[in-house]
């Protein structure tokens, strides 16, 4: 198998390492390997496959050199820069934050959902936001089967979502300290307020769910409503999905389609009190569905219960996987 030249961009952040990890545990053909990230971190030292690595600062120059993959995560300000720098001298960028997503000319991919989007890109593929990704995976192959007319989300997420400071306001909250990251205490307490606010009185993380959607489905016209609230808990996105179906289905025949589609563990046993939990599904790369029931108001409607790591498949493994496609389509 060729191997390739791989960088990640923003490695010292929360995704950065787990980039890192994901990559050690899936064994990528790697050749030659660069960590980079802001001036602050440049020199700091990270091990990768048993081998210390120094931490380069991410500068114009740094894909003067040849790279074939570059994994970015340093937020949008620093994509929006060196994305294209990184681009114009042949390497393929997959970036994690939210620069490119809706950009018309940049597929944006979860590889279980869309994988042929990304032969259209032209050296920038942008991984969508981590509770979209999740969505994808179990929304697909029922949208494939059943035609979704209308999707409601009401998510639960995790802290770890909004960064190291996140983690700590929950972390320093839960000892009686003041939050530095969000506008009040996460500690026992739910913030109906991902992002910032938007004219339309959504937030901008509900906008970000209802535009993805539409794109990685390719299905412009599909109503799509969405709440995103911020929970205490370190990791794991939850997220409650209503979807109205314009085909009839029968519950069993739904059930197994989730059962056998990609990426998905079906975890729905109700009289046994097993369903997806954020504690038993953190570190996994597999998204969890349960409490699979039909919603009566509506002709051919459901509810699902939808769970996952969100620095895990909902960010580092996402980009991963995608680079694995890439390497394929590259032998």
């Amino acid at each position: 198998m060729k191997k390739i030249n791989l960088a990640v961009v923003g490695a010292t952040g929360m995704v950065g390492r787990t980039f890192l990890k994901v990559l050690e545990e899936r064994q990528l053909p790697i050749e030659n390997f660069y960590v980079m990230a802001s001036s602050r971190s440049a020199g700091s030292k990270l091990t990768f496959n048993g081998k210390e690595y120094t931490v380069e600062e991410l500068t114009e120059h740094s894909f003067d050199k040849p790279i074939d993959i570059a994994l970015f995560s340093a937020g949008g300000g620093t994509s929006e820069k060196f994305a294209p720098i990184a681009a114009a001298h042949g390497c393929i960028v997959i970036d994690n934050s939210s620069q490119w997503r809706m950009d018309p000319e940049v597929p944006l991919v979860v590889p279980e959902v869309n994988p042929e989007d990304i032969a259209w890109h032209k050296n920038i593929i942008a991984n969508p936001n981590c509770s979209t990704i999740q969505a994808m995976v179990a929304l697909k192959p029922l949208d494939d089967k059943y035609k979704i007319k209308r999707v409601v989300y009401s998510t639960y997420q995790a802290v770890s979502g909004a960064g190291m400071a996140g983690w700590k306001d929950l972390e320093n909250g839960l000892k009686g300290e003041a939050p530095k990251k969000f506008p009040h205490p996460i500690a026992n307490n739910c913030l109906p307020h991902i992002d910032v606010f938007l004219d339309n009185g959504y937030t901008k993380e509900e906008m970000k769910m209802v535009n993805e959607t539409r794109k990685i489905l390719h299905n412009d016209e599909m109503r799509v409503t969405a709440t995103t609230v911020r929970v205490p808990v370190f990791d794991c996105h939850s997220e409650s999905i209503n979807i109205e179906f314009e085909k009839p289905f029968k519950m069993d025949d739904l059930l197994e389609t989730l059962k056998n589609a990609p990426g998905v563990v079906l975890q729905n046993n109700s009289e046994a009190n097993e369903y997806p939990l954020a504690v038993d599904v953190a570190g996994h790369d597999e998204v969890y569905i349960g409490r699979v029931r039909r919603d009566d108001s509506v002709e051919s409607g459901v509810n699902i219960w939808v769970v996952a790591d969100n620095i895990r498949k909902g960010a580092a493994t996402n980009a991963v996987q995608i680079a694995e496609e890439i390497i394929k389509n590259m032998q």
